[in-house]
């Protein structure tokens, strides 16, 4: 898949089959994401994955999107790892651009996934439900499988966006 098609043909899917999710996609989406740039090459990222029914069931009741979580065949955890970090907006930048990777990694597979962030608000129950420490703070939940729908999605023309040339 070339990178433009792919960037313009990627969607948040929220539904998704039963059928699973191989470890070595998986590991790939990882690998993906930890590819993307950071400051100083910091890599501030680290995952905690969630594949089994009781761990979503749980993780479901942080975020008013539990059907999301529990329909998924995996939720990929982001967490910004507070030790390894240099300078705080330029660290979550990063994670911004890990989780990109990552949701494009997951669109070349044939996977759908969403970036959930809602679940935010329950950060700190996120921590304790994956027994971290506060040394971690979640950033986002990524829930993917194969999709059960097909996304769409509209943009502005690009002269909406561009304020000025000089």
């Amino acid at each position: 898949m070339e990178v433009i098609e792919a960037i313009k043909s990627r969607r948040s899917i929220r539904h998704y089959t039963s059928q699973p999710v191989s470890g070595d996609s998986i590991a790939l989406i990882i690998e993906a994401g930890i590819w993307a740039p950071s400051g100083l090459n910091n890599q501030p990222w680290r995952f905690v994955i969630v594949q089994s029914k009781e761990k979503k069931e749980e993780l479901s009741q942080c975020t008013s999107y539990a059907r999301i979580i529990k329909e998924s065949q995996v939720c990929i955890c982001v967490f910004y790892h507070i030790p390894s970090g240099y300078n705080r907006d330029k660290d979550i930048l990063g994670i911004g651009a890990c989780i990109q990777n990552m949701l494009l990694a997951a669109h070349s597979q044939g996977l759908g996934a969403v970036w959930l962030g809602e679940i935010l608000n329950k950060k700190q129950n996120v921590n304790e439900l994956c027994g971290l420490s506060n040394d971690y703070e979640l950033m986002a939940v990524i829930a993917l499988g194969y999709p059960n729908e097909k996304g769409n999605s509209t943009r502005h023309p690009l002269e909406h966006f561009i304020i000025k040339t000089l």
